[in-house]
């Protein structure tokens, strides 16, 4: 593709980095790239990141479901988001990472965030914190499906906890 210009503006090749594969702008939802490689980026700009991906696949999920009323969506919505939710999931899927997620979220969950949480313990913010962060690197990282799949099987377990 071209600009203007005439200028070649194609997506950028896949950039390597110490053997793992980072995202091309085509396999992110938005054009723009991170400014630095992701297994460089620090814990809480991933969580950053991680965050919105999470919020978009909890929503996902809720509407899924058949009762579709804002009010209830939003009450179901808080099942899964909440510190204690995002610590919950990461317990449920913590024995599925292989080394790489763990050490992500390793980091994750040792990240000063300089902020104290409001509505949960200081535990379960830094747990929530590691899946977003974890999150948020397989998002940069291109893993797309492999994060998809972590967070349905995390979704799932907090649903089969409910009785």
């Amino acid at each position: 593709m071209s600009n203007e210009q005439g200028e070649n503006v194609d997506m950028p090749q896949n950039q390597e980095t110490q053997g793992e594969k980072t995202s091309k702008k085509s396999e992110l939802w938005f054009p723009q790239l991170p400014a630095k490689k992701p297994n460089l980026m620090p814990p809480l700009a991933l969580a950053y990141i991680g965050d919105a991906v999470y919020e978009v696949a909890v929503r996902q999920h809720v509407l899924s479901k058949p009762n579709l009323r804002p009010h209830h969506m939003h009450l179901q919505s808080t099942k899964y988001v909440s510190a204690k939710a995002q610590a919950q999931v990461l317990v449920s899927i913590e024995q599925d990472l292989v080394d790489d997620e763990k050490n992500i979220v390793r980091q994750g969950r040792n990240a000063k965030s300089g902020t104290i949480p409001k509505n949960a313990n200081v535990s379960d913010y830094r747990y929530a914190t590691a899946l977003e962060s974890l999150i948020g690197y397989l998002y940069y990282m291109g893993q797309h499906d492999r994060m998809r799949a972590l967070i349905a099987l995390g979704l799932e377990r907090i649903d089969q906890k409910e009785i």
